[in-house]
């Protein structure tokens, strides 16, 4: 007995030693947490952080234990002080939503909760799937596709696309490899496709070269002629046409393929048709502007991303492919320690078999308690609140003389830059590169900057649920205000 005591004695846990404590500063940190978000609008979107604060992230790793009540503290004044930016109702920079603090509870319980959701019989599993269901329904999939929650966008497109190439290629992709087709796959895209679809062809080992970026017409959408005659050249060269890649939302200015005409000649050509519709798919909810996304529903595969448009905190993406078999047999494995029972906790269905990821993280529920909260209506008027505001800025921008569009706008992307007498190139983009950084410097707003058909420009992509007309209103005078500093020769302050 005393043998057993003493070993019972020694044992440790990560748990707190007094709940009491953790109790009151959870209440503190709760409080703080409200604050900082009923606040926001009060604070700089972006702010440089100090020397010192720097240093603090350079400290050796720690060896002995600190007060969590310290530990906190330290997370206060040198990370909660200088975030990205983007919950700021004046950040509009890249693309990327704005989070609620509904979803952030939801990420706390899953984390309190702790399941993991590569599978079993557990709630978090259920809701998982039912999440999934619904983003099915909002964007028209039928009942029998199927569908996984991964962490963003690019590993969505990855997840559908990995299924084209599997259901394409004519072999046994799984068990012999690549090397094994017989003709070198092809997938097309417009010119403004995103990234992350190069990444893709290059982890399915199809190459770079594998992806033919096809030119765009003058609202930026993809050339359907153009694609037409691009599938043609490339069968007459001996390759093997497999997938049409539609955007839904380019990243750069928002511009939609017409996705009708993509699905008609996917079909015609006994070709995968994909959507990513990371920035765009949700429009479909949108009672104002879903014809904009017509089509999508006609989609082998999609991906969306419910942190832009649905605002959960990072990470969500979700990618969804009508055909259910063909998305399990691209992905599944049953090793013996995964063998599913009539019963018990390892009845449940197996959601790693879907996926790249065996562990995953539960998150369903941050999704879930928003969508509840404001149901799926409101969630579709903010995403024509955000298109309305755009159009707006666009019709400041083209009232004013200093400033010119330099893309259509399509939906909540507007791409822009100010004048500058007599100067062109490389002097231009200087100059509206100096106002996009005066703004980020001076807390005012952040913006982006691309290039559009060869003209460097300024960016501003309004995904953003705290965001008001009158803060559009205040990036116009400013940007002014600072282009005429800059052009009068006055430094950064």
């Amino acid at each position: 007995m005393d043998s057993l005591q003493e070993t019972t004695a020694m044992d440790e846990t990560l748990d707190p030693p007094d709940w009491a404590d953790v109790q009151a500063l959870s209440h503190r940190i709760i409080d703080d947490a409200v604050g900082y978000l009923r606040d926001v609008r009060d604070r700089p979107v972006w702010r440089e952080m100090p020397a010192e604060v720097r240093r603090f992230f350079n400290a050796p790793m720690p060896r002995e234990p600190a007060p969590i009540a310290d530990v906190y503290g330290d997370v206060a004044r040198n990370v909660m002080a200088y975030p990205m930016g983007n919950i700021h109702p004046r950040f509009w920079s890249w693309y990327m939503g704005c989070s609620n603090f509904t979803g952030a509870l939801g990420d706390f319980l899953a984390a309190i909760q702790g399941s993991n959701l590569g599978g079993g019989n557990h709630a978090a599993g259920l809701m998982d799937s039912q999440v999934v269901d619904w983003c099915k329904e909002m964007v028209g999939f039928p009942a029998s596709a199927s569908g996984t929650l991964v962490s963003g966008g690019s590993m969505a497109n990855i997840i559908g696309l990995t299924v084209a190439r599997n259901a394409k290629a004519g072999v046994d992709v799984r068990e012999r490899g690549v090397g094994a087709i017989p003709r070198p796959l092809r997938f097309y895209a417009s010119d403004q496709v995103h990234s992350c679809h190069r990444k893709a062809m290059e982890a399915l080992g199809l190459g770079n070269r594998a992806l033919q970026r096809v030119s765009t017409d003058s609202d930026l959408r993809i050339d359907v002629d153009a694609l037409r005659t691009a599938i043609a050249e490339d069968r007459a060269a001996g390759f093997k046409p497999a997938c049409i890649i539609g955007t839904a939302g380019t990243v750069n200015t928002g511009a939609i393929d017409d996705l009708r005409a993509l699905a008609a000649l996917a079909a015609e050509e006994d070709l995968w048709f994909h959507v990513d519709g990371c920035i765009g798919a949700l429009i479909a909810i949108a009672p104002e502007n879903r014809s904009l996304v017509a089509g999508i529903e006609q989609a082998h595969s999609i991906a969306l991303d419910p942190h832009k448009w649905m605002h959960a905190p990072f990470e969500a993406g979700c990618a969804l492919v009508r055909d259910a078999s063909a998305h399990r047999n691209t992905f599944a494995v049953t090793p013996e320690y995964l063998e599913s029972t009539p019963r018990g906790l390892a009845s449940g269905q197996w959601l790693h078999d879907y996926g790249l990821q065996t562990s995953r993280g539960f998150r369903a529920l941050k999704i879930w308690m928003a969508l509840r909260e404001h149901g799926v209506e409101k969630f579709g008027r903010l995403i024509d609140q955000n298109i309305a505001q755009a159009r707006h800025l666009t019709g400041l921008i083209k009232a004013e003389p200093a400033l010119e569009l330099t893309a259509p706008t399509t939906i909540n992307i507007v791409c822009f830059r100010h004048r500058l007498d007599g100067a062109s190139g490389e002097r231009l983009k200087a100059f509206n590169t100096e106002i996009m950084l005066r703004l980020q410097e001076q807390g005012i707003a952040t913006l982006s900057d691309t290039t559009v058909h060869g003209r460097h420009c300024l960016r501003a992509a309004i995904t953003n649920h705290r965001t008001r007309r009158d803060d559009l209103d205040l990036l116009l005078r400013e940007t002014l205000r600072i282009g005429k500093e800059i052009a009068a020769g006055n430094p950064p302050v």
